[in-house]
This record gives C-alpha cells, structure tokens and sequence, in this order.
C-alpha cells in the first residue's frame, strides 16, 4: 500500500509493456502496449520478443557482476539494452588526503523486498489508482529470491569482514516470506513457491487483466519463466558474517499496518482481492491506512475476489518475531578500531516513517563513548533528534541507510550520510565499504556492486530497468558521486579513536 512513500520512493508498476496493460481486448491490449513502448524508448522488445528460448537467453552480454570500479552495466544508445561498460573509479569529496593503511571492510545489501508474489494480501490493483498508490505492483516481483542470491555471490567476491543488512528484507511480513529469505543469505535450498505448485498469480499467462505484464506473452517474451521462479534451488549463501535490521516490511503489512487477525486470514485464506470499486475512494494518506484496510476487510470497501491456492505459512510476523529470527543486534565491534552501531527505526503503530525513542537516544549516546571510529546504520534515514547527538561526537565516520531505495551520499558536517539503492527496484545493486587511515583522519572508500546476473535474476533486472515507476526515469541509481566515492572524515583536537 505504502500510501505515505509516494514521495519519490519506492514506486512500481510499469508504465512500459512490462509493467501496465490498457484496453480490455487483445487487439485494444497490442494497440496499448506499442504506444507504450514507443514511449518508453523500449525498442529492443520486439527482439527480446523473438527469442523462444524462454529463460533469458536472447538478452546481450553482461558483466559478470562484481565491483563497478571494474565494470558496470550502461544503455549506451538509450534502446533499453543494458551492456557492459566501463568501470566507475572513486571520485574524491572533500579535502584530499592519502589513504594509508585499510582499517574495515564491509558490505552493505538493502530492500531485499524478497516476496511471496503469490500471497492474497498482496494489493497489486491499488497501483491503477495513481498517486500515492505507486508501489503495489512490478513486473520483475516473481524473481526476488534468485535476484538475492545473485547479489550475495557477487558481494562473496568483494570479500567483506561483514554485510549490513538495513531492513525492509521481506516485502509483507510475512513468515514464508522471512524463511524464504534466511535461507538465501545462510546457503540454504531455498523454496520460493507458495500455495499450490507452480505460479498462481496476476502475471500468469491465462490473466484476462491487461494491467498486468505477463512474460509468457508480452514483449520482452519470457516464457516459462513464473514457473521456473517457483522451483527450489541451492543458495550460495554470504561467506561473511552478516547483522541485520528490520525495516517497516519486515513488522508491517504492506510496510504500513500492524498484523491483525482479519490480515493473517486473508493472507492465508483461499481468497485473493483483485479489484477495488471504481467508486470507492480510499484513504491517500499513511495515516489513515489501518481503518481503511479494516474496512476493506469487513466489507466497507467493496473488493473483487477470485480464488487462490491457500497457505497457513503466509500468516504475517507476529510482534518481535522478525527480530528474533534475524538476531537483531545494537552495537557490532568490527575490531579494535572500528565499531558499528544499529539503530531500529521502525514505527510498529503503523506507517512508514522513521520514529526513535528518547531510550533509543540515550543508548546511541552511551555506545558513541568508545575510541572507535563509529558507523551508525539503520533502515530509514536517521531523523533530527539522533543526528544531533551524533553532530557531536568526534569518532562518526558516517550513517548508512535504505529505505529510499536511491543511492544519495551527502555530507553533514564532518561526517556523510550514505542511502542505497534496492534489490527490488534498479539498479538492483550491494555497496562495499572500505575504511583506511590517513595522516589527517580517515577516510570512507564505498562503491556499488552489481548482482551477477545469473538466469533469473538478469530478466528481473532488465525489467526493473524498463520499469517507468522504478527504472531508468527515477534515477534510482544517483550520480556517479552518489556510487563510487572517497569520503574524508578529519580527525579533531578531541582524543583520536585508534
């Protein structure tokens, strides 16, 4: 639902064939779609469209995935093709000073939105209403899982000491959703179907619905690639260490609503809501989200439903439940020099905004009183009142945050606030951090990491590319000072950490 994220944030559906149909016949649908397309500048889907190959086969060569100061993806003549390009190397921002001796690295992946695209609590229909209701739907959902494993085995080749994850792992909160996950970043078989076997979901090649992309028929044809993404498969799995926050998906339907019974229902029940009444004007405001979606399940706001295969592991994370199977943690010590400090951000009365309390704030400023140099990380960007605190002390490198799913650096004072970009929507990319010593402080080295793009996980990105809601025209990726950076941070009069 997301109400309250329109802001830029996290929007998707698609405004190209792959993401939004219009016209109710076929003939009105193919009409739609190439004007669509025309408009998108999409022209290499007639291409991608001959392929028979089903599972990706006819898409160009990509990096391998790793390091962007290597190597990156580009759409060098703006055709929708994405194809390797040269690497980015580090822009220095601020002052220069020679890096000497590396302190930490560390890797940070964000959004993981991994999802149950099958599940009946999801709200797809919500995104033919407009604004605020952007972010209900993309064309590249079936595929979170492979997309996951896809990035963890390009981070494994950066090898960090640790990976951060900042939050909103799940897309809906839901346990199957959460396990699904876990396995992928511990290794594990991992099982992405839901329900009955096979796909049972909004994009299935027999949907009459043209708001839907379906790959198995609409450019860029894929077909058979729903029913690969249900099939189980052998996680890499991170060889590093990795900490975890849980981010408004992980504790919220939606990202925006407390669990409550009549939700656990209809996530596990039989019956899935496909439209909303033309008629109906729901709430547009976060706010109002909790009462709009009791109504909507006692019958206030009239839905359409079509039947769908149950499931009793769809049930939504009950209060604490997240952060225990995660491990949620507050204070990591990377080493002698260098301590991490996590920070829960997440509003569990609803909504999607940042809420720290004054405890939360009075532990930040006892875990500052240390010799480290401190990295503070937290789902959302961190609101005033903490950032305050940390104006104050002499030892903070940076913050690093998601949530906006936009790679952003920017300084405040003598530290830098850092937000990355997501898994779900492009770039689709990790970010590596190394932190070395100088004779003048220290400084910050990150870059991006692209995701393999193993079978799978290559359609979602190119997807995710196309995507007018969350693709190329949202400029999710940031700048190049916004990618790959050296950031220093001077040392003051104040004791030195080590």
């Amino acid at each position: 639902m997301r109400a309250g994220e329109a802001r830029g944030r996290e929007p998707r559906g698609g405004g190209t064939r792959a993401g939004r149909r219009g016209g109710e016949t076929r003939a009105g649908r193919r009409a739609a779609a190439a004007a669509v397309a025309i408009a998108a500048a999409a022209l290499a889907f007639s291409a991608l469209a001959l392929s028979a190959c089903g599972a990706g086969d006819a898409l160009p060569a990509a990096p391998r995935g790793g390091s962007t100061l290597k190597a990156t993806l580009v759409d060098q003549n703006g055709d929708g093709f994405l194809e390797r390009g040269p690497g980015e190397p580090l822009i220095d921002r601020g002052p220069r000073a020679t890096p000497g001796r590396t302190l930490a690295t560390f890797a940070q992946l964000t959004d993981l939105h991994v999802r149950d695209e099958e599940s009946p609590a999801r709200v797809p229909f919500l995104d033919r209403l407009g604004p605020p209701f952007t972010s209900t739907f993309r064309p590249q959902e079936a595929f979170s899982t492979q997309t996951l494993d896809a990035a963890v085995r390009a981070l494994n080749r950066e090898h960090p000491q640790a990976v951060f994850l900042t939050g909103d792992i799940t897309d809906n909160a839901q346990r199957n959703e959460l396990t699904m996950a876990l396995d992928t970043l511990n290794g594990r078989t991992v099982h992405p179907d839901s329900g009955a076997p096979g796909y049972d979901g909004v994009q299935s090649p027999d949907s009459a619905d043209p708001f839907y992309y379906r790959p198995d028929h609409d450019a860029p044809v894929h077909p058979g690639v729903l029913d690969a993404a249900q099939r189980p498969f052998k996680a890499a799995g991170l060889d590093a260490p990795w900490y975890a926050l849980v981010g408004n998906h992980d504790v919220l339907a939606q990202g925006e609503v407390p669990p409550t019974p009549a939700i656990d229902a209809l996530a596990t029940g039989d019956r899935a809501a496909t439209a909303l009444d033309p008629r109906a004007r729901p709430p547009r405001d976060e706010q109002s989200a909790q009462q709009a979606v009791a109504a909507a399940l006692a019958g206030a706001l009239p839905l359409d439903y079509t039947h769908t295969p149950p499931d009793p592991q769809r049930r939504l994370n009950q209060p604490g439940e997240a952060e225990r199977r995660i491990h949620q943690r507050t204070t990591i010590d990377l080493n002698q020099s260098v301590r991490a400090i996590l920070i829960d951000t997440v509003n569990r009365d609803g909504t999607s905004q940042a809420r720290v309390n004054p405890q939360q704030l009075q532990t930040l400023q006892r875990q500052l009183q240390t010799r480290r140099w401190v990295l503070v990380f937290s789902h959302n960007p961190l609101p005033e009142p903490a950032l305050s605190i940390l104006d104050h002390a002499p030892n903070v490198v940076a913050t690093i945050a998601g949530d906006s799913h936009k790679n952003r650096i920017e300084r405040r004072g003598r530290y830098w606030r850092i937000t990355t970009s997501s898994l779900a929507d492009f770039p689709q990319q990790a970010r590596m951090f190394r932190l070395r010593a100088t004779t003048r402080g220290v400084a910050l080295e990150t870059w991006m990491v692209d995701h393999d793009g193993g079978r799978l996980a290559r359609i979602s990105r190119e997807l995710a590319y196309l995507d007018a809601q969350g693709g190329r025209p949202q400029h999710f990726a940031g700048t190049r000072a916004d990618r790959n950076a050296r950031l220093l941070v001077p040392a003051t009069s104040s004791p030195a950490p080590r």
